[in-house]
């Protein structure tokens, strides 16, 4: 008897098809059985479903002799699934690599619960990727509950195929879909309500894909209606049920949010038919009010009570309501626009703030990196200047530090702020309506050691800087005075990347200060990692060959346990990864259960750094900074040469490692087993790096960009260590 039984309908699907079989059978979890039905499709599906028969014992078919519709279909499954636990998966969509290992995980640490809910993400036709944006509802315990105890998670997508059940629970309540449209909607309401313990999953387990078009949701019928007929058989059950009685109310304001959501979508309806669906949904709406019900309890649904012609008004009123918004909108827009203008004009009217120096990090997401680092040191060195950090918005400036003078982007004070400061440091280029006034000074301190292409280097690499604008990303760059450098091979890529109008500043990397000081961290107390513990940190960097950027390029799960007792592996994600989907694809599912430690939200990387006793990476500049620890590095490096042709890089990593090169998780695996990782080779590697890459941190990077290049001081160039040896092989000469 297998573990999972997992259930595909087919009708019409052949270009998905393989896609979609290919992600089940090719799972690390095999302990499956796939019953797929024929629909009686009229394209190649049952061919192709034959096919994955005739070579994988697991799969079984099943050809109706006519099509019955999705529901009735996945029923025709039901009698012939021998499973522990049932899955339905759409055979347009597929399930994330590692899915069912994860289900199967969490159902045995949960006991077997009646219903194991789990995450899933949009996938677009044009490319995109979104995850549901409730996730949060599937961390929020590690237990089991019931509906009643948690009603939030009816608040997620009720359907079908986000759910593992327990099949023994599904039989012996005779749960059944129904025919028609919106079919998953008297199963989940009548699952959720009965399950006695729930489960949830914090995982992308599901890539719900969303179709340009034949989907059965944006296909205009008359089949929408079937959602009314769908209601009654929930509220059928309910009345069946009385111990479920106090789920009327809910589920009256469920059904009324549905059918009014249908009626908004304009592919839905057919336009004759609106009037009409919108009757139904009213008659429906008032034939299942529940008893007692205040008319002030209904909300938004109070349109329900009254006309079509009602409906209509507020529906257009709405719509001019959004219309008009965006008018206010183009205004402020405008008006903001005449501000700065205005504001722009006092350049050569008023004199610069000498003390005023405005900070931003990250896209003004933070107060973080090298520009923090500065901030710092100029708040000790120089109390005299006045630094005032950028943010974004609201939320930003609430997670700054106490005492942290701040200003809101392009507000009214930004802009009088901006007119008037002597110094401006940042990491990331400020936007391009940011006027330079003649004697203001432009400090950048860029983001660490480059090793991948940027600026005009991108230009060759079409894929690798797709929405980015080189030529307005340069007359940005045009405003720098100062560029800081930590080597000199930083000095010659970011003179070649940005031919602008900047000198190379020598100063060292601010941020690394803390590294090469070293020192004591929080990091390991905060999360719980016994003292005595080896900390391995996996620092990947995003690739540019896929949309979005993430790939797993090792199974977490199996590192961690190959790494065995007395080990402690620690992950963080490139940071532009960590408000995607990419954490949802199983790392915060392992970090929940501790099998690793999830640092990809730490605000400072430095921190993280200090923690760990190895890192672990591929082609991160974090190996840079890492350095300065003079820690073991291993580079793992199983798709350079994809990652070189789509992105370009400025030297051979490979050739000029930090340590111990990998090229397949076999020798990764074997570098740590074997004790490899922290060899003799190891050190040397590592110290040839160190005389090339750490050239000028020394320390006092911070110290040195406040007196030189804040207050004007001179200071002694950092004594820095021995280079590198001159017949380095770099690839800027070849580029």
């Amino acid at each position: 008897m297998p573990r999972l039984s997992v259930i595909v309908p087919c009708f019409k699907v052949q270009g998905f098809l393989r896609e979609c079989l290919d992600s089940v059978l090719e799972q690390s979890f095999h302990d499956i059985e796939v019953i797929a039905v024929d629909d009686r499709s009229p394209d190649g599906s049952g061919a192709i479903l034959d096919e994955y028969a005739a070579r994988d014992p697991r799969v079984r078919v099943l050809h109706l002799p006519e099509n019955v519709g999705l529901g009735r279909a996945r029923n025709a499954a039901l009698p012939y699934a021998t499973g522990d636990f049932l899955l339905f998966l759409d055979s347009d969509d597929t399930l994330t690599p590692g899915a069912l290992r994860a289900v199967a995980d969490r159902l045995a640490e949960a006991g077997d619960p009646d219903v194991l809910v789990f995450d899933y993400a949009r996938t677009y036709w044009w490319g995109g990727t979104r995850r549901n944006a409730l996730a949060e509802v599937l961390g929020a315990t590690d237990g089991v509950f019931t509906a009643a105890e948690r009603p939030e998670i009816l608040d997620l997508l009720m359907v079908v195929w986000n759910k593992a059940y327990r099949r023994d629970f599904v039989e012996e309540n005779g749960f059944r879909f129904p025919p028609g449209y919106y079919e998953d909607t008297p199963w989940t309401f009548p699952v959720m309500f009965s399950a006695g313990r729930i489960a949830t999953l914090d995982r992308i387990c599901v890539n719900y894909r969303q179709r340009r078009q034949g989907s059965i949701l944006s296909t205009t019928s008359r089949k929408h209606f079937d959602v009314h007929e769908q209601y009654k058989r929930v509220f059928a059950f309910v009345d069946a049920h009385p111990e479920l009685a106090g789920w009327r109310p809910c589920l009256h304001r469920r059904m009324g949010e549905h059918c009014l959501d249908i009626l908004a979508k304009p592919d839905r309806l057919p336009p004759a038919a609106r009037a009409e669906f919108f009757r139904r949904t009213a008659e429906l709406y008032r034939a299942f009010r529940p008893a007692g019900a205040d008319a002030g309890d209904l909300g938004d649904l109070d349109v329900l009570t009254g006309s079509y012609a009602s409906y209509r008004l507020r529906e257009q009123a709405g719509r001019a309501g959004r219309a008009g918004g965006r008018q206010a909108l183009r205004v402020r827009r405008a008006a903001a626009a005449r501000v700065r203008r205005a504001l722009t004009g006092l350049r050569g009217r008023g004199p610069l703030d000498e003390d005023l120096v405005l900070y931003s990090a990250a896209s003004h997401q933070a107060l973080r990196g090298d520009p923090a680092a500065v901030y710092r040191a100029a708040r000790e060195i120089a109390p005299r200047l006045r630094g005032v950090w950028v943010v974004r918005d609201a939320q930003v400036a609430a997670e700054l530090p106490a005492g942290v003078d701040h200003v809101l982007l392009d507000s009214p004070e930004y802009l009088r702020l901006t007119a008037r400061a002597k110094f401006f440091v940042n990491d990331v280029n400020w936007p391009g309506t940011l006027v330079k006034r003649p004697g203001s000074v432009h400090v950048h301190t860029h983001r660490g050691t480059p090793l991948k292409y940027l600026g005009a280097d991108l230009l060759g690499k079409p894929g690798a800087r797709l929405g980015l604008d080189v030529p307005q990303m340069l007359r940005r760059a045009d405003r720098w005075d100062h560029s800081l450098v930590a080597n000199r091979h930083s000095e010659l890529v970011w003179e070649r990347a940005y031919p602008c109008h900047f000198a190379s500043a020598r100063t060292g990397s601010p941020r690394n200060d803390v590294l090469v000081a070293g020192g004591p961290t929080e990091f390991r107390a905060r999360h719980g990692i016994p003292a005595d513990h080896t900390v391995v940190l996996y620092a990947p960097t995003r690739r540019d060959y896929v949309r979005g950027g993430h790939v797993d390029r090792i199974d977490l799960a199996r590192f961690a346990a190959d790494l065995g007792e007395g080990h402690t592996l620690v992950v963080r994600l490139h940071p532009a990864l960590a408000a995607g989907p990419a954490r949802g694809l199983g790392l915060a599912e392992l970090h929940r259960r501790g099998i690793v430690v999830d640092a990809t939200g730490e605000p400072h990387a430095e921190e993280v750094m200090l923690a760990s006793d190895v890192l672990v990476t591929d082609y991160s500049s974090i190996m840079f900074d890492y350095a300065n620890l003079d820690r073991p590095i291993v580079v793992h490096a199983d798709d350079w040469p994809t990652f070189t042709a789509s992105r370009g890089a400025y030297l051979d990593i490979t050739a000029e490692a930090p340590g111990h090169v990998s090229r397949s998780y076999r020798e990764l695996a074997w570098l740590f087993a074997s004790g490899g990782w922290r060899d003799e080779e190891s050190a040397r590697l590592r110290a040839d790096f160190r005389s090339r890459f750490c050239e000028f941190d020394d320390g006092r990077a911070a110290e040195r960009v406040v007196r030189t290049l804040l207050l004007g001081e001179a200071m002694p160039e950092p004594p820095g260590r021995v280079p590198g040896p001159a017949g380095a092989r770099d690839l800027l000469a070849s580029t």
